[in-house]
């Protein structure tokens, strides 16, 4: 994982068609603003459906 800093307004680039702005920093808390084409999904972590982990389906073929 790379990991950097930026202050407000400054940008990322991800490839030749995404860019994050830091829109604001307050607190604990980050904002930012992604342009990318409209094909490229941009989801928050949390609302990606759930996919069972290793161990997980481990269980699951033990129990069947």
């Amino acid at each position: 994982m790379l990991v950097l800093s930026r202050k407000e307004s400054q940008r990322l680039r991800l490839g030749d068609s995404i860019v994050v702005t830091i829109v604001r920093v307050s607190g604990d808390k980050v904002r930012l603003g992604i342009e990318a084409p409209p094909d490229v999904l941009v989801l928050r972590d949390e609302l990606q459906p759930h996919r069972p982990s290793d161990r997980e389906e481990e269980k699951v073929k033990k129990v069947a």
